[in-house]
């Protein structure tokens, strides 16, 4: 493909780096991956090996994605919010061959302790056009692609630490292009697209998005971060028309002067509050009449879509065509329609598994090759999925899925807490927030602030808790805490199954 889009669209533009301004073409966007996968190769790196990028938005992620994938390796992008202590886990777990970085992405402290270890080093920065990455591009031959089969791995996204600590699920191929060219089509995308990747792109959201965009023939933009001002700046200057944006955004913009946020009639979006329509063009495709469905990042964004065929009964829509759907009971069997159990899927783009976790992968796939979700759905009589809601606890907060587990692991490891229950609580803007209830130790004095502070240190800091209650007791079911006393006690709620 990339070889492919060199030639056919020789000099149209591929992407913009906002920071620095630099634009390069399709046979130069080509050509720098074929340079960046030689110096790759030049290093010693082989068939699956992990490529590591951790930095925020930058058009490097994409080329990277594509080089590693040439020479049959795979990426890895983290997620640059992490804590060191989660950082330090996911290094040690992924024992990559190379490290992407951009300066203040890692702490110093980190990286000595990596030192000795066989491992390349690589920084990029945006702002300096001579940095190592960008040495290593000009001064590297072009390699050529390693013949390697669909189902090959080519990406590995950590997911929220439902079992306590991160864990990779692994992409394939065959699921990056084929749900990129499904989603692109949906979202009526093609070679005029121009696509403002401002969301981290550790997201699958928005690494979607931006693969969409590059399988297409489009203009992919990249911003480390942008406020409200600087995104209308953007989307104005280079006529965006598209970018993944949530009502909170939204808000903001709206709440800015008249003139900063003239010229966003290029950008298309869903429809809002009439304040926003008027700025915007509405969202005539078919994704945007009918947008989301149900998915997760193993199953490379989404499994159904509401915008497929009529509407039905089920407000997730049908599922793509590109996987097949079940709901299974407690043993793996298939229920009839119209019963709640757990989805179930399995296809072209759903994960074959998590990097290294043989124990979760016992429990989260069947013997016939079922991915458990871990969310409750059920399949209505005219096909459609309605989602219920996570078998075990989530907390969303804005774009964020957070696992009470993690949470309650890290307030535990605090001198004086007997007990910690987590639980969210309905939030207006962001969906919702993480509540703690702490129970002290006898004698032991805990309060609110250095709790938080602990949290804010020690994970990433939109998953610490917004308030800490102190208890006496939790309340259990037999040895369990109950959950749903601890929400009516607590005011919880909100929870993403509605």
């Amino acid at each position: 493909m990339l070889d492919e889009h060199g030639r056919r669209w020789r000099d149209r533009p591929a992407v913009l780096e906002m920071e620095s301004g630099r634009r390069f073409d399709y046979a130069a966007f080509a050509g720098r991956v074929r340079r960046l996968a030689g110096w790759m190769e030049s290093v010693g790196l082989k068939q699956g090996d992990r490529v590591v990028w951790l930095g925020q938005n930058a058009p490097c992620v994409l080329e990277l994605l594509v080089a590693a994938g040439r020479l049959g390796a795979v990426l890895a992008i983290l997620n640059w919010r992490q804590s060191e202590d989660e950082l330090r886990f996911v290094l040690h777990d992924l024992d990559p061959q190379i490290i992407v970085w951009q300066p203040d992405s890692l702490p110093d402290s980190l990286r000595a302790e990596w030192k000795d270890r066989s491992c390349v080093w690589l920084c990029q920065d945006s702002l300096d056009s001579t940095c190592d990455y960008e040495s290593a591009i000009a001064g590297a031959p072009e390699a050529a692609a390693v013949a390697m089969p669909s189902d090959a791995a080519q990406l590995l996204l950590y997911t929220a630490a439902f079992s306590g600590r991160p864990a990779a699920a692994i992409l394939t191929r065959q699921a990056l292009v084929l749900q990129a060219i499904q989603y692109a089509a949906l979202r009526g995308w093609n070679n005029r697209t121009t696509y403002l990747s401002a969301t981290p792109l550790f997201h699958v959201a928005t690494l979607l998005d931006c693969l969409a965009t590059f399988v297409v023939g489009g203009h992919n933009l990249f911003v480390r971060h942008a406020d409200p001002a600087a995104m209308c700046a953007i989307i104005a200057a280079e006529k965006v028309s598209d970018t993944f944006i949530l009502p909170p955004t939204m808000e903001k913009i709206l709440e800015l002067d008249a003139s900063a946020r003239n010229g966003l009639g290029s950008l298309r979006s869903m429809p809002y509050k009439p304040e926003w329509n008027a700025l915007v063009t509405i969202d005539d495709s078919l994704w945007g009449k009918r947008p989301y469905g149900y998915g997760q990042t193993e199953t490379m964004g989404y499994a159904t879509f509401s915008a497929l065929g009529d509407p039905g009964k089920g407000g997730m829509g049908r599922p793509s065509p590109l996987v097949r759907m079940a709901i299974l009971d407690e043993e793996g069997g298939e229920l009839p329609d119209g019963e709640v159990g757990e989805i179930g899927m399995k296809g072209w783009t759903v994960s074959p598994g998590y990097w290294r976790r043989p124990e979760i992968n016992v429990q989260r796939y069947t013997a016939d090759g079922w991915r458990r979700t871990n969310d409750l759905g059920r399949r209505e009589s005219d096909g459609t999925l309605s989602f219920i809601g996570p078998k075990g606890r989530l907390i969303k907060s804005a774009a964020e899925n957070i696992y009470p587990a993690e949470v309650e692991r890290c307030i535990a490891q605090i001198d004086g807490v007997a007990e910690v229950a987590v639980i969210g609580t309905p939030d207006p803007v962001w969906m919702q927030s993480v509540r703690a209830i702490v129970v002290p130790k006898p004698g032991a004095t805990i309060d609110e602030a250095a709790v938080i502070d602990h949290c804010r240190k020690a994970i990433a800091s939109y998953k610490k808790p917004r308030s800490v209650v102190f208890a006496d007791t939790l309340p259990r079911t037999g040895a369990a805490i109950d959950y749903a006393a601890l929400d009516r006690l607590y005011e919880g709620g909100g929870y993403p199954a509605g």
